[in-house]
Parts: structure tokens; sequence; C-alpha cells
């Protein structure tokens, strides 16, 4: 039986696993954004206000 193989490291591999996937899943957010006409900063806007957070002054 050989030993697991690891990317990074044991610990290292999820965490980048999360990281690819929350980038991936941004990229196709924004994509399909500007295919309907807004801007990246609208998006984050939207964003912002559908979590929660306040408003930039």
């Amino acid at each position: 039986m050989s030993s697991p193989r690891y990317i990074i490291s044991r610990v290292a591999d999820p965490i980048f696993a999360v990281f690819i996937g929350l980038s991936a899943a941004a990229m196709r957010i924004n994509r399909e954004e500007k295919e309907k006409g807004r801007s990246t900063q609208q998006t984050l806007e939207t964003l912002r206000r559908r979590l929660g957070f306040p408003k930039n002054s």
C-alpha cells in the first residue's frame, strides 16, 4: 500500500481546493453579469447589499 500523495501538503490541499472553487465561481458570476451589461463594480455593490454589508460612502 502506497502512502497518500499531496499536491502541497495534507493541510494546504483542501484550503487550495476551496480557494480555486471560490475563484472559479466568482469568475463565472462576473462573466455572466457582464453579459447582462453590468460592470464589475455594480456586481460587487449588489453582492455587498445581499450579504448585508453597509454601503460605501
